[in-house]
């Protein structure tokens, strides 16, 4: 016995030594590679396992070739080359050139955006667009819920398929775990072209579990389209407890749909490896849209060489004159984030970011409250919401640049999930986005005044620290 207890722990060092070498070769972050060391190391056997479902690095894979890519670009790059009044900000075609080149993300102009902060709102809307659609309706989203609300919005996408409207929806497998497979099975049998994202069957995919598509996003007719933070639940009408949900979705009208339904069609070759690149999904603009906003549709992966809108919220972060204003509803940044908006606030940058009061996950939660704490020291306002769970993702920045979608400033959003955002240059949306901040910030308060928050006891601020080593793997 004594033997066969030797030769496990023999076995299990000789694991345990491989997986740390393997997440050394990685060369990732210092902090993600030390999170994932500690945990493969501290805690046996179950370490390996969460390694391999949440720590493989799937960024050097090509999931999409780049042969099809440009094949499901083309149709937009044809329009984007018949934008002969396109004229790109100065000051942001770094930033532009940026997506474009990382991401084939390309500006549009003739733009029209509706801000909606309220989730009643948002699907009264989302239900009559549906209602208007004639040839097809294409949702990408992270949850979709088979609760009262899920169940609504299933109903009205089985019915337009019965008129012949072409339906397609990418779910989640995880996200929607808790969905039983028959809410999806009957959109099927409706005629609902319905896939899962990177289903998680062991083992194929276990090292998949980790690397989600966050995404939501919804066109109708290619000529409409959503795209925010709200997944299709209940919770964003009714909250959670005694919690009402604050998020934020944009209506994009005119050319920027083109980039919702590129983003849209990718993941579908994705999940289906059907290469749709018709021009009746890029319809000719009926000239309804005539305006000088100028807007991006930006996708993250981590199969991509490089982490998009990390990116490009370093570089409008390091750029800002005057202001930057964000909401995030979990603030775990990066360390190229985080000292961004630290340089920033103390170059006299006026730096304010809104979370949640209480957060719908405990443990992140109390990963942040580190990072805040950084912040405020640093100089940054620091705001918490008090009127419900903040679930927003948004920035705003010198009365002139805003940007909204799924991301999170966190360490999940910026490098593991697959993420979009649309990005404005326009002085109008962006005051817009800057009154949505300020009226959540009369919501809030100043975390400076929460003593047990700014200066919690010793105890507490250990338990914290601990928790903060894991905001990598979080």
């Amino acid at each position: 016995m004594h033997g066969l207890y030797l030769t496990g722990v023999i076995i299990n060092e000789i694991i345990v030594t491989i997986a740390i070498i393997h997440v050394l070769m990685d060369n990732r972050q210092p902090a993600k590679t030390m999170a994932w060391a500690l945990v493969i190391f501290f805690v046996p056997v179950v370490g390996i396992v969460l390694y391999i479902f949440f720590g493989v690095n799937t960024r050097k894979e090509r999931m999409v070739s780049q042969r099809s890519m440009d094949q499901l670009t083309k149709r937009s790059m044809l329009e984007f080359a018949e934008q002969r009044d396109l004229r790109l900000p100065e000051r942001y075609r770094p930033t532009i050139d940026l997506f474009v080149n990382q991401n084939m993300a390309l500006p549009f102009n003739n733009t029209g955006a509706e801000i909606i902060t309220d989730g009643h709102a948002y699907f009264l809307a989302l239900l009559a667009a549906i209602g208007r659609a004639r040839h097809h309706i294409h949702i990408d989203m992270f949850i979709f819920a088979d609760d009262a609300l899920g169940r609504l919005v299933a109903d009205a996408l089985i019915d337009k398929a019965r008129q012949g409207v072409e339906v397609r929806v990418i779910y989640d497998d995880v996200g929607c775990w808790n969905v039983a497979h028959g809410f999806y099975e009957r959109m099927r049998e409706g005629g609902v072209d319905v896939r899962p994202f990177l289903p998680v069957r062991f083992p194929t995919f276990t090292s998949k579990a980790n690397y989600r598509n966050h995404r939501k996003i919804v066109v109708i007719d290619g000529r409409e389209g959503f795209i925010g933070g709200m997944n299709i639940a209940l919770r964003y009408v009714k909250g959670t407890g005694r919690q009402p949900w604050r998020d934020t979705m944009v209506r994009i009208t005119g050319g920027a749909v083109y980039g919702l339904q590129r983003a849209f069609l990718v993941d579908w070759y994705f999940v289906d490896r059907t290469l749709i690149s018709s021009r009746k999904y890029y319809p000719q603009p009926d000239g309804s849209v005539k305006s000088a906003c100028i807007a991006q549709i930006v996708t993250a992966s981590p199969v991509s060489p490089y982490p998009e809108i990390m990116q490009g919220y370093v570089r409008i972060i390091l750029g800002a004159r005057r202001y930057i204003y964000i909401e995030t509803p979990y603030f775990l940044p990066t360390e190229p984030v985080l000292f961004a908006l630290k340089t920033a606030a103390l170059g006299g940058i006026d730096i304010r970011i809104i979370v949640p009061a209480r957060s719908d996950s405990r443990f992140v939660e109390w990963a942040g409250r580190s990072y805040l704490r950084d912040m405020a020291g640093a100089g940054v306002k620091i705001y918490l919401y008090t009127a419900g769970f903040l679930h927003s993702k948004m920035l705003v920045c010198d009365d002139s640049l805003a940007t909204c979608g799924s991301t999170n400033v966190d360490f999940r959003s910026f490098e593991n999930d697959f993420e979009a955002n649309v990005f404005f240059y326009d002085g109008d949306m962006a005051m817009r986005f800057k009154q949505v901040f300020l009226a959540d910030q009369q919501r809030s308060c100043l975390f400076g005044d929460v003593p047990r928050l700014a200066s919690p006891h010793f105890l507490t601020r250990l338990w914290e620290s601990l928790t903060r080593l894991l905001s990598p793997v979080m």
